[in-house]
C-alpha cells in the first residue's frame, strides 16, 4: 500500500505546487500506529527564496495547537485536578470578569451584561464557552476596529479578555476557548503552558521540534507565510508570532514540524501511549473522542476578515460534532474518512485527520492566508481521498 499510495501522493503534492495558482510549497505525511507510511514535500519554503520545502521544515501550526492543549487538560482530569463542570474561574480567575456582549448602543459602545451561568472548562473544550475570533465574527471585528481589541496573534493577555458572544453553553462558536483552556492548565499546574507540554506530552512522545518560543534553529528551516491575492498570485509575508509571547496561546501559538505532529497523532492512534511513556489512559482516549456536543453541531466558518479567512466548512451538508478536542464527522466523508474520525485545521491552511478505526492519520501543511485557500484545500482533499481509495482497494483485494 505504501508504494502504491506514494506514487499518487507525490503527484498530488507536485501538482498542487505547479498547477494553476498553486502553492509555494507543501509537506504532507501519513502514519499508522507504528510509524510514518508516507512522507512528502514539494516546492519551496518561500516563493521568493531558493530553499526547497523539506520534510523537516518548521511551520507555525496555528489551531492544530488546540488538540495538544486539550490533551494537557485531559491529563489533569485523569489526575483529579481539573473538574470539567466547575466554573473555569476557579482555575483562571480572569475569565470570571468577562460579560456577554448584546450588540452596540447608538454611540457605538458595546452593550454588556452578566452571563446567565459560569463558563466551565467543558464548555471551553467544546467551543460553547461564548468566545469567537474577529476573523469569523462581526461583533469581535467591530471591537477590534472601533475599540482597539488586540488580535490573538499578539499573544497577549488582552487579546483573550473579550466579551462573551452569548451565554455560556448555549451555542457552538469557534474561537479563543482553547486559549482559555491553556490558562486553566497554567492555573492548576503553576507552570507556563510550554513547560507543561514539554514535560508531560513532548518528552514521552519524542517531540523535540515543537515550541511556543521559536529559536534560531527552527527559524532557519521555517516555511514563509504567503498572502493569496485577488488575482490568485501569492505575496510572501514577513510574518512571525512573538518569539517571547506574553501568553503561551493554547489555541494557536505553537511552532512545529509535520514529523513532530505525526508523533502526537500516533499517540491518539495508540490509545494514549507514546514511545517513551504513556500520555493518556486508554479509557480517556475512548471517552475524549466521542461527540460531547449533544444536539449542537459544528457550523460553517464565515470569513469576516477576507485577508485571513474565506468562508470555510469541512464536508458541507454533512453533520459534524465536537469532541475533546477535535471535530468529529458524524457520517462518512466524501474523502472516504469514516464516521467517527477526528480532525481539524490551522489558519494558514494546515489540515489533519485521525482515524482510530483504521489506525491511520495524516497532516498537510502550507503557510498561506486566507484560510480555506482553494489550491491548498483542494490539494489536501485530493491527498486524503487518494489515501482512502488506496486503503479501500487494498481491503477489497
Amino acid at each position: 500500500m505504501c508504494r502504491e499510495f506514494a506514487v499518487d501522493a507525490d503527484a498530488i503534492l507536485n501538482e498542487t505546487v505547479t498547477t494553476g495558482p498553486g502553492v509555494p510549497g507543501v509537506v504532507a505525511m501519513v502514519t499508522d500506529r507504528n510509524g510514518n507510511i508516507y512522507e512528502g514535500a514539494a516546492g519551496k519554503r518561500r516563493a521568493d527564496k531558493p530553499e526547497a520545502m523539506t520534510t523537516d521544515t518548521s511551520f507555525a501550526i496555528f489551531s492544530t495547537t488546540k488538540a495538544i492543549t486539550g490533551t494537557a487538560a485531559l491529563q489533569l482530569i485523569e489526575e483529579g485536578r481539573l473538574d470539567l463542570d466547575a466554573p473555569a474561574k476557579r482555575y483562571a480567575p480572569d475569565i470570571g470578569k468577562l460579560q456577554v456582549i448584546d450588540g452596540f448602543d447608538a454611540k457605538g459602545q458595546p452593550r454588556l451584561r452578566p452571563p446567565k451561568r459560569d463558563v466551565t472548562t467543558r464548555m471551553l473544550l467544546l467551543h460553547t464557552g461564548g468566545f469567537g475570533y474577529d476573523f469569523f465574527n462581526e461583533n469581535y471585528l467591530r471591537l477590534a476596529t472601533d475599540h482597539g481589541q488586540p488580535s490573538v496573534i499578539t499573544s497577549s493577555k488582552a487579546a483573550i479578555m473579550t466579551p462573551l458572544l452569548f451565554d455560556p453553553g448555549s451555542k457552538w462558536e469557534y474561537g479563543t476557548n482553547i486559549d482559555w483552556v491553556g490558562q486553566v492548565v497554567e492555573g492548576i499546574t503553576g507552570k507556563r503552558l510550554g513547560e507543561v507540554f514539554a514535560e508531560r506530552i513532548f518528552k514521552p512522545l519524542g517531540m523535540a521540534n515543537t515550541t511556543f518560543e521559536i529559536n534560531d534553529v527552527m527559524r532557519s528551516k521555517l516555511a514563509g507565510m504567503h498572502a493569496r491575492n485577488a488575482d490568485g498570485s501569492l505575496t510572501p509575508m514577513d510574518f512571525e508570532l512573538p518569539a517571547k509571547p506574553e501568553v503561551h496561546m493554547g489555541g494557536h501559538g505553537l511552532y512545529s514540524t509535520v514529523g513532530d505532529y505525526m508523533r502526537f497523532i500516533r499517540m491518539w492512534l495508540n490509545d494514549g501511549n507514546g514511545p517513551h511513556g504513556r500520555v493518556l489512559r486508554a479509557e480517556t482516549v475512548t471517552m475524549a473522542e466521542k461527540n460531547h456536543l449533544g444536539d449542537l453541531k459544528v457550523k460553517a466558518l464565515p470569513g469576516v476578515i477576507k485577508s485571513l479567512s474565506n468562508d470555510a466548512e469541512f464536508f458541507p451538508g454533512q453533520s459534524k460534532s465536537w469532541s475533546f478536542t477535535f471535530m468529529v464527522n458524524d457520517e462518512e466523508a466524501p474523502t472516504g474518512r469514516p464516521a467517527g474520525a477526528l480532525g481539524w485545521a490551522g489558519l494558514a491552511n494546515l489540515f489533519y485527520w485521525i482515524d482510530r478505526q483504521n489506525g491511520v492519520g495524516g497532516y498537510w501543511a502550507t503557510q498561506i492566508l486566507p484560510f480555506g485557500d482553494p489550491a491548498s484545500f483542494t490539494g489536501y482533499m485530493r491527498f486524503e481521498t487518494a489515501f482512502y481509495n488506496t486503503l479501500h482497494r487494498r481491503k477489497a483485494a
